[in-house]
């Protein structure tokens, strides 16, 4: 390992940063017109972190305002599609550019290892804001097949001004999520970032604007979800809503664009992730799967394979292996340390609630096999280690609500009809998998799972042409993809009729 990833490195690099940012608004960095701040807790250690500016209304109105400036005037959806292209892929540079301090600053909010916010979470920022970036000049509109008298153009319009709320989990990611695909099709965004990890946020839009993105197209408004992304939800001038986070929060959503302006709603929300394991299977491969699909990122992912339904006979053995790979590759370490492979949770509330979800899980009948357990408490921070609860039936609650930590729940099953029913008995439809070397099992068995991606003897494996977006209470709509562009487009027909 090159010195400039030690532990000395990064907290070198962190005594350089400034902490103190204010909101981006039509291009500047702007105090809130309160006057009013929060202060961030860092995962890692429990210290004090980034100063923030704490928003409400009034910021939200600036924001908006500058948005549908910008969107009104034409200055970005009235270019020429080569030059759009052109600023995005200079935006995708500069964000590589500049890797290093955003995977310091989105380690500093959220407390996963440094290295992996630098190879896994800047990379896929910016190869998402390229993906959509080198898409702008390949969509096309279409002539609709009319009579020879008359000619009916259907043209994929922007919807206006795009409010993007996003958590705090994989916040560059689903940020490009959300920021590529609406500004490559032409509107303009108000994003608000959870209040956990705005950050890299304020980054990503400073870099915008130093790629050539028109002021008023990217504005960032930081605070806490009543003050903020409540307003942005119920104002009149936003003509979409996208937004990622929990199920709860997700209607709440809903009813504020019914409430307002019947704007336009995208949500992905939570996930209760079954991977099913029958007793044919390659068992080191799904004790893989199971490990790093459900303990990386300390647990904290919405698409989690958070459910490991397992045919009894094997249960013990794959459990087994489960904890051997757990030993042997995802270390739990401070988030600068080299070594790590997960680091803290979010924060000392969240940390409670994992907590309190493993003792219902062992109240309710569960037993823990290893792990799931505070550790590292001396540091201040708030880690939790990797475990698996057995003897877990699914009408527990640690097999029904979303843990966002790092706690497999195994539950057996002895048929595939057992097997199948327990994947299916979830409120929730983001994700799932099957292990099973019978493959008309495999395709029979991934085709009834209702989820909006099932994977076959692997887990969490994806790319940008894939659609990721949920089923059931996870949502509706898609991020990643071409499909993602039309969410934040419209259609409409110009006819033209001939004498």
């Amino acid at each position: 390992m090159t010195e400039q990833f030690s532990r000395a490195y990064w907290e070198q690099r962190l005594a350089g940063l400034s902490l103190a940012r204010g909101h981006f608004i039509d291009g500047k960095v702007e105090p809130a017109r309160s006057g009013r701040t929060f202060t961030r807790t860092r995962p890692m250690d429990g210290k004090p972190g980034a100063v923030l500016a704490q928003g409400d209304v009034q910021d939200v109105d600036l924001a908006v305002a500058s948005a549908r400036k910008a969107f009104a005037s034409g200055v970005w959806r009235g270019r020429e599609p080569l030059e759009k292209k052109k600023v995005m892929l200079r935006w995708a540079e500069l964000i590589r550019a500049h890797g290093e301090e955003l995977a310091l600053l989105e380690t500093l909010d959220v407390g996963k290892p440094v290295q992996a916010s630098l190879g896994v979470d800047v990379r896929l920022c910016a190869d998402g804001i390229q993906y959509y970036g080198e898409m702008i000049d390949k969509m096309y509109d279409e002539i609709a097949p009319t009579g020879p008298k008359a000619r009916a153009l259907v043209r994929k319009v922007p919807l206006g001004v795009i409010a993007a709320i996003t958590p705090w989990n994989y916040p560059m990611i689903i940020d490009a999520w959300k920021l590529g695909p609406a500004i490559a099709a032409g509107n303009s965004v108000v994003l608000k970032p959870a209040e956990q990890s705005s950050l890299s946020a304020l980054k990503l839009a400073e870099l915008a604007v130093e790629a050539g993105l028109p002021v008023g197209v990217f504005n960032v408004v930081t605070g806490f979800g009543e003050e903020v992304g409540k307003p942005l939800a119920l104002h009149q001038d936003v003509d979409m809503v996208a937004f990622t986070g929990s199920t709860e929060v997700g209607k709440l959503v809903m009813g504020y664009a019914a409430q307002s302006n019947l704007k336009r709603v995208a949500l992905e929300l939570g996930g209760k992730s079954p991977l099913v394991v029958f007793e044919d299977a390659d068992l080191d491969a799904a004790a893989s799967a199971a490990a790093w699909g459900c303990f990386y990122n300390s647990g904290e992912t919405c698409h989690a394979a958070t459910r490991l339904v397992v045919q009894r006979s094997v249960q013990d053995e794959l459990i087994g292996k489960i904890e051997a790979v757990v030993k042997r590759e995802i270390a739990l370490a401070h988030p600068f340390e080299p070594s790590a492979q997960i680091g803290a949770l979010i924060e000392a509330e969240h940390m409670e609630k994992v907590l309190g979800l493993i003792a219902t899980g062992e109240k309710d009948g569960g037993r823990r096999a290893f792990g799931a357990e505070r550790v590292l408490s001396e540091t201040g921070g708030y880690y939790v280690s990797p475990g698996v609860i057995t003897d877990v039936t699914n009408d527990m609650r640690i097999a029904r609500q979303e843990i966002f930590g790092p706690v497999l729940a195994a539950i057996a099953f002895d048929t595939e009809e057992e097997a199948l029913a327990i994947a299916n008995d979830t409120i929730y439809g983001l994700a799932g998998a099957v292990f099973t070397r019978d493959m008309d099992r495999a395709h029979r068995f991934s085709e009834s799972i209702h989820a909006g991606t099932v994977w076959i003897n692997t887990y969490d494996m994806s790319n940008f042409a894939t659609p990721f977006g949920g089923f059931k209470q996870s949502g509706f709509g898609r991020d990643r993809s071409v499909h993602a562009i039309d969410k934040y487009c419209d259609y409409k027909t110009i006819w033209q009729q001939f004498n």
